[in-house]
């Protein structure tokens, strides 16, 4: 989309803070952290929600989630621990509607998820 923020970034027209990237997604510090490591981790490819994601795209989701593990072992929070989430749709909490994730660590997380 010639308009989403996420899809700007992913095309190199706007500057990020790049922690990691493949031929599939792209993942830089939030500028807006809530904990001390914040990555947001987004597909190259626009996909508004995790609910586009189809059938068959088991190769976007793997991709997702072993940058997690990449990032994660950058940011040195794979030993301690980290959260990854995945906001869907308004009342989930997405702001930016490009299918997106967050590794958020770097500090003992509140428990429980509301």
């Amino acid at each position: 989309m010639e308009d989403c923020i996420f899809c700007r970034i992913a095309r190199g027209e706007i500057p990020c803070g790049k922690v990691y990237e493949n031929d599939r997604v792209l993942a830089f510090d939030d500028i807006h952290p809530a904990a001390p490591v914040h990555v947001i981790i987004i597909p190259k490819q626009h996909m508004a929600t995790l609910l586009d994601l189809k059938s068959g795209q088991q190769d976007l989701s793997e991709a997702l989630f072993l940058a997690a593990n990449e990032v994660a072992r950058i940011k040195g929070v794979d030993e301690k621990g980290f959260r990854f989430v995945i906001n869907c749709n308004s009342d989930g909490g997405q702001v930016v509607f490009h299918l997106h994730a967050h590794v958020l660590g770097g500090r003992r997380l509140a428990d429980g998820m509301g």
